[in-house]
């Protein structure tokens, strides 16, 4: 016998003797139980799905309302970091129906309606900045490379002794020092698009270019 049988089998009998009480509270405390694990092991989304389940049987469930508004508010702030201002707002907006005095819920909301409109106007000034921020972290990541080429240089002289190697880290060193001012330059540059917009001459073109456990089977 199935575990969803054996449940509804179980719920059956304690309907039929008064007990329909008793299973509610059963099926909101297990939902209340996975959504807690679930958020410990961080799948919010699943977290989220056990505590609406268990909002579905008893909306007023404190336990159920609290846990409900932590996920959202958790998947509301991974959206926001991923520029989706509209996703996050209509979970925050879910989550506030139970949990509409949180604090930290209301500052998120106001965080995310600030950088829309700031996003706005980003755009309006360099439609095409996504693609040149891409770009400068691109840039500064190949630094990054760099650096483990110096590292590796260094760390060879501790044990061949051969001051070449030092030699080519200082090398090394002296371009990449160049590259950050290259780069330095083209986030100025980018700031100064961002802020201020792109010039008629240039629209249509990119500005700042450089080198190139799972849940139960409950109702």
């Amino acid at each position: 016998m199935s575990r969803l049988v054996r449940f509804l089998a179980f719920a059956l009998a304690l309907a039929t003797t008064g007990c329909a009480g008793t299973v509610e509270h059963w099926i909101v405390s297990t939902r209340v139980h996975q959504g807690r694990i679930a958020l410990e092991r961080g799948s919010l989304h699943e977290a989220e799905l056990a505590y609406r389940l268990a909002l579905r049987v008893d909306p007023k469930d404190p336990l159920a309302r609290a846990g409900f508004s932590k996920a959202s508010i958790a998947i509301a702030d991974v959206d926001y970091r991923h520029s989706n201002f509209e996703d996050a707002l209509a979970t925050l907006n879910a989550a506030a129906k139970y949990d509409p005095g949180s604090v930290r819920l209301q500052g998120l909301r106001a965080a995310i309606e600030q950088a829309k409109l700031k996003r706005e106007i980003v755009i309006s000034n360099y439609p095409t900045y996504r693609a040149a921020g891409k770009d400068i972290r691109k840039a500064y990541a190949a630094l990054q490379d760099s650096n483990k080429l110096i590292l590796k240089a260094i760390e060879r002289f501790d044990y061949t002794y051969d001051t070449s190697d030092l030699t080519s880290a200082i090398e090394q060193s002296y371009e990449l020092q160049l590259d950050v001012a290259k780069n330095t330059n083209r986030l100025i540059a980018y700031r100064q698009l961002v802020e201020s917009g792109v010039p008629q001459s240039q629209q249509g073109q990119s500005a700042v270019s450089g080198a190139s456990a799972s849940l139960l089977p409950l109702p």
